[in-house]
């Protein structure tokens, strides 16, 4: 089967990226402000099933059909499941850490999608610089992490919520590559999101209740105008967007321009919660950009004469 992906981002690509970037940069902020009347698995629960149920409502006002097609199951529940334990890690992890160093860890799923992509396209493995670039990166993030043992600023457990964000980054790389890899590839957007808004809404709630999390016995608009667009702006609007680039483009390209999240979050958490921008997460974030550039580098001649490699099935 052909591969009709753009190797390379045009102006729209590039516009969608930086629309989804901003959103998300604000995403962490809105999570740690609901934290203050709703307990993490739930709010993230709410805000999946509340996205899942917008999305049914987007696809039957566009006549669109609502079976998933056939095959895509498995892929499915599996990216709903990473999906439930990518938010749940960042849900709980913004209770012991800040929401612009969470930011930053949880921008390291580019190198899972870099790591594992080659498994599953061989047309995408990246040459050397933009290895390089994605390691440089991923160096000044470490060196970034190892503050919340040194300084924390966030409290004694910054470490914890350092290390939830950094296994957020995992999931959502492995979700990536599972929609990348699976049949769901090659489905609309809408369906692979709302295989994982359902799955999602349906495991953080039974995580919620295994855990014990309180209902929210007052709520406000402290909480539920975050809530409200984390479910909309995020999980809804800026999620369909995303599945899209992934469906139309080669996903190490797009993956690595995500980067620019950080940022912004940091950007985010400074201006709108009074965090502290440390000298270590200003160098990761000057790392990380370098690797964006270096990763979204063209190609150099050997490698666009070179053949495409057949996609792996």
């Amino acid at each position: 089967m052909s591969d009709d992906r753009k190797m390379h981002l045009d102006a729209r690509a590039v516009a969608l990226l930086l629309a989804c970037v901003l959103l998300w940069g604000l995403g962490q902020v809105a999570v740690k402000l609901a934290l203050t009347e709703i307990a993490p698995l739930t709010q993230a629960a709410l805000r999946s099933a509340g996205a899942a149920l917008l999305l049914l409502g987007w696809m039957r006002w566009r006549g669109q059909p609502l079976a998933p097609g056939a095959g895509t199951w498995r892929g499915g529940v599996l990216a709903g499941l990473l999906f439930a334990a990518e938010f749940g890690c960042v849900f709980a992890g913004l209770q012991y850490t800040s929401a612009s160093r969470m930011v930053v860890f949880f921008y390291l799923a580019p190198f899972v999608v870099a790591a594992g992509m080659p498994l599953i396209a061989r047309n995408e493995r990246l040459d050397r610089w933009q290895a390089l670039g994605l390691t440089g990166a991923f160096g000044g993030v470490v060196w970034a992490f190892a503050e919340g043992f040194a300084r924390p600023q966030a409290g004694a457990l910054q470490w914890l919520g350092d290390a939830l964000g950094i296994a957020a980054a995992l999931f959502w790389g492995g979700s990536t590559l599972v929609v990348r890899g699976s049949a769901l590839g090659r489905v609309r957007a809408e369906i692979a999101l709302l295989y994982q808004l359902a799955v999602s809404a349906l495991a953080l709630g039974l995580g919620a209740l295994i855990a014990g999390e309180p209902w929210p016995v007052r709520l406000t608009g402290a909480s539920l105008w975050p809530l409200a667009f984390q479910t909309v702006v995020i999980s809804f609007a800026s999620y369909l967007m995303w599945f899209w680039l992934v469906r139309h483009y080669a996903a190490t390209r797009i993956s690595a321009f995500t980067l620019l999240t950080p940022p912004a979050g940091l950007l985010a958490g400074v201006l709108l919660l009074g965090e502290p921008a440390t000298l270590r997460l200003v160098v990761a974030l000057a790392a990380v950009c370098a690797g964006i550039a270096l990763v979204n580098r063209a190609p150099g001649p050997a490698v666009r004469a070179a053949p495409a490699a057949p996609r792996a099935p």
